[in-house]
C-alpha cells in the first residue's frame, strides 16, 4: 500500500499496483498519478508526500 498525504493534512491509501507515477510538475508541486477506481484511465492529484506501507501492517 501507499499512503498519500494531501496538502490539507488529510491522507488516503492506494494499492501499489494502481500507482503510475509520482513527480514534480513545472510549478514545483508534488503530483501523484493513479489509476481511476473504475479502471478507466488515470488521474493526477497534488500530494505533499507519501510512504510505502509494509504488507501486514495495519493502516490507521
Amino acid at each position: 500500500m501507499i499512503k498519500y498525504y494531501y496538502p490539507d493534512g488529510s491522507h488516503c491509501y492506494r494499492a501499489l499496483h494502481t500507482t503510475h507515477a509520482v513527480f514534480y510538475n513545472p510549478d514545483g508541486k508534488l503530483i501523484a498519478r493513479a489509476e481511476r477506481p473504475d479502471r478507466n484511465g488515470v488521474y493526477e492529484f497534488e500530494i505533499t508526500g507519501f510512504e510505502l506501507v509494509e504488507a501486514g501492517v495495519r493502516c490507521t
